[in-house]
């Protein structure tokens, strides 16, 4: 009797577990940084993960491996808010100290990115999360759906309110 595939793929296999992390690493990354930002240190907490599923490899079996890194990882971070008890701040970029740009061009950039930050962070976690997965990590709405574990139509949804949002409170928005 010839054993099922998935049950000879065994998560502990050095060549297995590269497989699993190079294929979601990025994916879990992108999500808690948007979910949750920068200030929680979604990159440790996506490291934590994986070394949480290579402890638990003999638990776990590659098909689950997805679900069982993204759980763990938000679970983290949870633990971390509680733990921090702090509300996000987004992160500040600083900028270079020459352009070629006009000064007004600055000022209206600035401005725009203002305007953008505080509409953003008017946007349901939802929404936002979605949104930025989309339109800045280009990702498909069905990649999007797995990844937070609703429906296509639910991701549409909170894109598209999202978008309609956006338009309506920043004037020039495409």
């Amino acid at each position: 009797m010839k054993m099922p595939k998935e049950l000879q793929e065994d998560v502990c296999e050095e060549k297995m577990f590269s497989k699993i992390y190079t294929k979601y690493s990025k994916d879990l990354y992108n999500y808690l940084y948007y979910k949750y930002g920068e200030s929680l240190s979604p990159n440790d907490k996506m490291q934590d993960a994986f070394i949480k599923l290579l402890d638990n490899c003999k638990k776990v079996t590659p098909s689950k491996a997805k679900a069982f890194v993204f759980s763990v990882a938000k679970n983290m971070m949870l633990n971390e808010i509680k733990h921090q008890k702090v509300v996000l701040r987004h992160r500040e970029n600083k900028p270079k100290e020459y352009t070629n740009e006009s000064p007004e061009f600055i000022i209206e950039e600035k401005e725009f990115l203002k305007k953008y930050q505080i509409a953003l962070s008017r946007l349901t976690e939802d929404q936002r999360v979605a949104f930025l997965l989309n339109k800045v990590e280009g990702k498909k709405h069905i990649e999007i759906a797995e990844m937070l574990g609703v429906t296509r139509k639910a991701v549409e949804n909170r894109i598209y309110t999202a978008y309609k949002k956006l338009k309506s409170e920043i004037e020039g928005f495409k």
